[in-house]
């Protein structure tokens, strides 16, 4: 508009009508681009004597007119008003376009925009690549690869494979170290597997996130496939290995002539045990194989009906704090609301129930045509008793529906049933008997 205006009061040279005067000025907007380039017998001026305001582009617009007609001044001084002009509205618009850009190369420079923290395992980190992509494709600024650092972070759980998950204190196992590096500020947020988060979290801090759940399905992994593809194929005495009493109790009571050991390790070494003839087979999450594109190892997919998976099985989830507004900002937008509310609906029924490593404990909650469907059942670790129950109700209503479910069941069962349970875990032969050949 500036440029435009100013060519009023401007006279073209004899040799020029008013628009080849104009287009030449074009052209000197497209040649001042040029680094050092000079019109001839133009004022000699440096780029940041180039100015872009309207009193700088009528001053030059004044050389032009004081200027002999047709001499190289006058044309420069007008080449080089359509170059600072050219020039100045460039520069606006690509300060425009490269705000954010410009932010995050800041950022970057100070450091990584979110720091994300994880267990060290094969498949913990498939999940923490997995959250870091999705941050990468919501976020401009988070796409660069050092936008999110991921940070190891070694939980007890990860360290005493020996012992049983029940002896050595339960869920918390895995997640005790990273609450500390979340308390401390060391990380802005962790990346879970939810099922082996407790019910109850350290104080000012949430599961604000939780990623579309994968396929909740348990799977059995067989050493003799051709011969052994459920739980009742397994002969008289067979070892199976498992560290969870969810799926042990669940095994004797459709097998109870089967002996269950503990069996730690990530996916990958419990595949090379069982290879290597230390069991008969194991059970695994699918979901767990699925993240690492290690599918065909499965024998064989369980229906709820044969195995109901555990609490939150196959759900990724952010835990971080409460008042992290930059945090939550990145954080929330990439939760899947069925998701959550089918999982809320777990942990509500767990937590009634007191739940943790020690309580053979399994729950599924699934969203269905807008209607929330939950199944759950406690069972004693030898399979000889099983508590089961349904409840179908609102979605918004996830909280109530399995806070009443888990009090259901705790009242048909009765405390004594607990009682006895948590006395009995510490003699199961699967609770401190290693794998052996068989």
């Amino acid at each position: 508009k500036i440029w435009l205006s100013s060519f009023d009061s401007v006279q073209p040279p004899p040799t020029m009508s008013r628009r080849s005067m104009i287009v030449a000025a074009g052209c000197g907007a497209t040649l001042l681009a040029a680094p050092g380039f000079v019109a001839p017998g133009a004022p000699q001026r440096t780029t940041t004597e180039r100015t872009t305001t309207e009193e700088g582009l009528r001053s030059v617009l004044r050389e032009a007119t004081a200027a002999p007609r047709g001499s190289g001044a006058s044309l420069g001084a007008v080449a080089m008003l359509g170059g600072c002009t050219a020039l100045a509205l460039a520069g606006r618009r690509a300060r425009r376009g490269n705000s954010r850009a410009a932010t995050a190369t800041a950022r970057a420079a100070e450091g990584p925009v979110l720091t994300l923290g994880t267990r060290g395992s094969p498949l913990a980190l498939a999940q923490a690549y997995e959250a870091k992509r999705r941050l990468g494709e919501a976020f401009p600024e988070l796409a660069g690869d050092d936008a999110v650092e991921i940070r190891i972070i070694s939980t007890t759980g990860d360290q005493r494979l020996e012992i049983s998950l029940a002896e050595i204190g339960g869920k918390g196992l895995f997640t005790r170290e990273l609450d500390v590096a979340l308390a401390s500020k060391e990380v802005d947020f962790c990346v879970h597997s939810t099922k082996d988060v407790p019910t109850e979290l350290i104080p000012d801090t949430e599961l604000c996130t939780m990623l579309p759940r994968e396929d909740t399905r348990d799977v059995l992994i067989s050493g003799d496939p051709e011969k052994i593809t459920c739980i009742e194929d397994f002969p008289d005495g067979s070892l199976i290995g498992t560290a969870s009493l969810r799926r042990q109790a669940q095994i004797y009571s459709k097998n109870p002539n089967v002996k269950c050991v503990n069996f730690r390790g990530n996916v990958q070494t419990r595949l090379r045990k069982l290879q290597g003839g230390d069991v008969k087979g194991t059970f695994l999450a699918y979901a767990g194989l699925k993240r690492m594109s290690m599918e065909e190892h499965a024998t064989k997919v369980l229906e709820w009906d044969e195995m109901l998976p555990a609490i939150a099985q196959g759900a990724i989830s952010f835990q971080c704090r409460s008042d992290d507004e930059r945090v939550l900002n990145y954080l929330k937008p990439l939760s899947h609301d069925d998701t959550f509310q089918a999982v809320t609906c777990e942990r509500a029924f767990l937590a009634a129930l007191d739940g943790n490593c020690k309580t053979p404990i399994a729950g599924q909650a699934k969203v269905i045509d807008g209607e929330l469907h939950l199944k759950g059942l406690v069972a004693s670790p030898d399979g000889q008793k099983i508590f089961r129950c349904e409840r179908k109700g609102k979605v918004s209503e996830a909280t109530e529906i399995g806070t009443d479910a888990g009090l259901e069941i705790r009242k048909e069962a009765g405390e004594a049933f607990f009682q006895e349970m948590q006395d009995y875990v510490q003699e199961v032969a699967a609770a401190n008997t290693k794998p052996v050949r068989g």
